[in-house]
């Protein structure tokens, strides 16, 4: 009797190519409707809903009912950090246009990853916090220390009022396109919404950057 989680039970609902398609467009935390993911994943409604419902059922994914419809989003930050690992040993996507080009850079430098900032500007923020010892790391996850306490709370951020009862303060998560670490957790999630409310960077439309 095999006692081990049922990894390949997992493996094979994101192994599909228009799951991994409905898993990546909600890598950004929002949650949309069938018909726009239907849209994005450019298959039918039935073939779309079919889908869902298996994501659903695997745990992937959560439903939102919001009058006769239903919105659909990620379950939880570690399904979405499961998701941006897998992009650390995928086979990189060939460009063939001026247009896939300018969104892989857009993405590489600067998209969310669930709910917390990733590429370049993700892992550069993280470094550099490191680098003047506002946070360190400590088994496994990241610490702040009193000077970076000082230091978040000019930009509003206190830590000592973090509410992480349901979800671990910091730890790394490991950046698919720059392979290095960004910071993940209530603590990264904190940062990505100051650089939204303060608009030092923007989203653009229809993707993670």
């Amino acid at each position: 009797m095999n006692v081990y989680p049922n990894i390949s039970y997992i493996a094979k609902l994101i192994a599909e190519p228009t799951r991994a398609i409905i898993l990546d467009c909600l890598m950004n935390n929002q949650a949309l409707p069938a018909s726009e993911l239907a849209y994005m994943a450019k298959v039918s409604h039935p073939t779309i809903s079919s889908h869902l419902s298996k994501l659903v059922e695997g745990n992937l994914l959560t439903v939102e009912q919001h009058g006769r419809h239903r919105y659909y989003r990620l379950a939880n930050q570690e399904v979405a950090e499961v998701i941006e690992k897998l992009g650390t040993i995928a086979p990189t996507v060939e460009v063939r246009s001026l247009k896939q080009s300018g969104q892989l850079k857009q993405v590489r430098y600067a998209r969310t990853c669930y709910d917390h900032l990733a590429g370049k500007l993700g892992v550069e923020i993280a470094e550099k916090l490191l680098d003047r010892e506002f946070i360190i790391l400590e088994d496994g996850e990241y610490i702040v220390t009193e000077q970076g306490k000082e230091w978040f709370l000019n930009f509003g951020i206190n830590i000592d009022k973090a509410d992480i009862k349901r979800r671990v303060f910091a730890k790394p998560c490991l950046d698919w396109s720059e392979r290095r670490y960004h910071i993940s957790g209530w603590l990264g999630s904190a940062i990505a919404k100051l650089f939204f409310e303060q608009e030092w960077i923007t989203k653009m439309d229809k993707n993670r950057a």
